[in-house]
């Protein structure tokens, strides 16, 4: 494995060992160099395109030395319509990044997005603010505040369906648990807005959700969650839509008579 490759798996977080790339330096702090580690992939959504596309690295890939285990990586990747993206990386090594095939990870990574270039693609409506902003929090190692974005997308898919379908929540306070058990049972019970996978365990998503937003788990805890967190809440959001979609595509074939 090249490190292109393991910069362009942007789950994985694990030590790989990948071709050296580096055996011909000192590895002094603050020493440049310039890196042959293969293409950079990672997928944004692009509005220039109006869909999610590959951007590619371009150019030459630079590295600065911050000490013999620890390397800061940047390079621009871009979109083939043209669209731009730098994006950086903190790169660490078990042992010596000079040595042969080293163990490396990528501690963190982080992208200047601009209106051209977005972390999640449209598809979610106005979930997508949301969504993005948990996923930037989780690159900046934030994982209380990413968890923070990834409820309030929760309550929101929750709420607007309730209301969508007329179901009275007056009494809902944001933030109160009983409350909101109370509302996504009854929403839940009429539009089935959570997959039959976990169609149990809705509620229990919630809390965890709440435990972290409310200090009861360290950050730690919210980062090594953040991902199976994400994935049961945009399917809950995909479910929404799918049941919106397929209802109004009922309606206009006219089988709902």
């Amino acid at each position: 494995m090249r490190l292109g490759d393991l910069l362009s798996n942007p789950s994985n977080f694990d030590y790989k060992q990948v071709e050296a790339f580096l055996s011909k330096k000192r590895g002094d702090p603050g020493q440049h160099a310039k890196l042959d580690v293969g293409n950079i992939m990672l997928n944004y959504y692009c509005a220039r395109c109006e869909d999610s596309r590959t951007f590619s690295s371009r150019g030459t890939i630079h590295c600065v030395f911050i000490s013999k285990q620890l390397i800061s990586l940047d390079c621009v990747l871009a979109c083939s319509c043209g669209s731009n993206l730098p994006v950086w990386f903190l790169v660490e090594s078990e042992n010596d990044i000079c040595g042969i095939s080293p163990n490396v990870r990528v501690l963190k990574r982080s992208e200047k997005l601009s209106e051209n270039v977005k972390i999640n693609d449209k598809y979610l409506g106005s979930f997508t603010p949301l969504l993005e902003m948990a996923e930037r929090s989780f690159r900046e190692n934030l994982g209380a505040g990413a968890t923070v974005y990834l409820r309030k997308a929760f309550e929101k898919v929750t709420i607007e369906t309730a209301d969508a379908i007329g179901i009275e929540y007056e009494k809902f306070k944001e933030g109160n648990p009983r409350n909101f058990s109370k509302l996504l049972k009854e929403v839940d019970k009429q539009r089935h807005i959570i997959p039959r996978e976990f169609s149990d365990n809705g509620y229990k998503l919630f809390k965890e959700l709440s435990s972290v937003v409310h200090g009861n788990y360290d950050e730690k805890v919210g980062l090594s969650k953040f991902k199976l967190f994400q994935r049961l809440v945009i399917g809950i959001l995909e479910n929404a839509r799918n049941i919106e979609e397929f209802q109004d595509i009922v309606c206009k074939l006219g089988w709902d008579e």
